[in-house]
């Protein structure tokens, strides 16, 4: 060990007299890393490795269980080309470093940092002008947490995910920031934990698919194309998240494709074109999807169903300042789904013995002239004062026998600062 300690304190010094290669900034050289490899390479398990600070022109690889702690003063530089950095290895920590300048391969998956190893540790590092952010690749049990993250400034569509998971389980993703990349994606991955996080800026803010028993947890997404998009899951929990301001052509806060058994509650669903669209789900026989509790507001519509489908279970929403509450594209209702509890703003009903509960049910019902839900393309002027007006007449004085959507036996009442419902009623754990 103390021969080990004498060579490495050797290396350091050369590493750290090292001469400039080529110029980063006009009073930052960057140096080279190759003397840094060879210090990771030798390093004896569970050994601290502090580079000088300074600029590298570094494509580095872990392969052995070391801690690489860059004190904050340590930009590791890729130069355009291929992953800043490469952990292969299990157990190993990567901290306090900025990574910056990724290659532009999708293919190979050019990142900040690929993860390809178990149980390590990368937290409290910046990466910018990176393809990917962070690629995890049949990796398991690690935590990536505290890091701040910022794709390629390019096409949105040609960008690469500022976090992916493939075949990745029992990760711990926390309190990260990603912002300007292509997607966060959970694919084929398991009982991941994926909290405290926030994406911005992006086109999926999460996507899940054949994904299962993952937690999506007090994350906020804001300003994305869509905020989560769920496809094929089983038994993920998606709870006390805020989803705001999903700008693309859906705009969809949160969307549930052939996905059972999942549970969403006391989420924020705000500003979006659809607080919740489901097609098709739950998908599995006799799976429900519970919806509890959640903030369903101030957007187009506030829950969307592509179809006439079933076991969806509606419990104490509140739905407030949707232009429409609820509602079903191609014909048929929603009321194949539970609805009870919740607190519907349009509710026209009394509370004669005090008791915060609706004497009589809450009936929303669909009509057959409306324009929007029949012709695709004016969806587009939903809000308009003209499709305004129209709705309206047609609510006065129906074309044909108006069909019942949904009932909800027992309607809540109360202000909706005093109904407990979103992100900021947090069961306590």
């Amino acid at each position: 060990m103390f021969r080990w300690r004498k060579t490495m304190a050797k290396a350091l010094l050369v590493l750290a007299a090292g001469c400039p290669l080529t110029t980063a900034a006009a009073d930052e050289p960057l140096l080279d890393s190759s003397l840094l490899q060879a210090l990771i390479d030798i390093a004896p398990p569970g050994q601290v490795i502090v580079p000088p600070p300074g600029h590298y022109r570094a494509h580095l690889r872990i392969a052995r269980p070391v801690v690489l702690d860059g004190k904050g003063l340590v930009t590791l530089d890729g130069e355009g080309r291929d992953s800043v950095l490469v952990i292969e290895t299990d157990g190993a920590t990567v901290r306090n470093l900025r990574l910056t300048n990724s290659g532009t391969n999708h293919p190979e998956q050019d990142a900040g940092v690929q993860v390809r190893g178990n149980h390590n540790l990368v937290e409290d590092n910046t990466i910018d002008n990176a393809l990917f952010g962070f690629s995890l690749e049949r990796a398991d049990h690690n935590t990536i947490r505290r890091n701040v993250v910022t794709g390629k400034p390019i096409e949105l569509g040609k960008r690469g995910d500022t976090l992916k998971l493939w075949y990745s389980h029992h990760n711990h993703i926390e309190d990260n920031e990603f912002r300007d990349g292509r997607d966060v994606v959970l694919w084929y991955s398991t009982n991941n934990h994926y909290i405290g996080n926030t994406e911005s800026g992006s086109r999926y803010g999460m996507h899940l698919m054949h994904a299962e028993y993952n937690l999506i947890e007090n994350n906020r997404f804001i300003d994305n194309s869509t905020g989560i998009t769920m496809m094929y899951d089983v038994g993920d929990v998606i709870r006390n998240n805020s989803v705001v301001r999903a700008i693309g052509a859906t705009g969809i806060c949160l969307a549930m494709k052939e996905s059972s058994d999942v549970v969403i509650e006391h989420n924020d669903f705000l500003y979006c074109s659809s607080g919740i669209a489901i097609d098709v789900a739950p998908y599995e026989p006799g799976s429900k999807n519970r919806i509890a509790g959640n903030r369903i507001a101030f957007n187009d519509i506030g829950v969307t169903f592509l179809n006439d489908w079933r076991d969806n279970v509606f419990t104490g929403n509140l739905f407030s300042g949707n232009i429409t509450e609820v509602a079903v594209y191609g014909g048929g209702s929603a009321k194949r789904n539970t609805w009870d509890g919740n607190r519907w703003e349009d509710y026209q009903g009394f509370d004669r013995n005090g008791d915060g509960v609706g004497d009589t049910p809450h009936r929303l019902f669909g009509y057959a002239g409306r324009v929007w839900s029949d012709v695709p393309n004016t969806r587009f002027f939903k809000g308009s004062a003209l499709l305004e007006a129209l709705d309206f007449l047609d609510r006065l004085a129906p074309f044909s026998e108006p069909v019942l959507l949904l009932e909800d036996p027992h309607p809540r009442l109360g202000s909706d600062k005093s109904f407990e419902a979103g992100s900021r009623s947090r069961p306590k754990s």
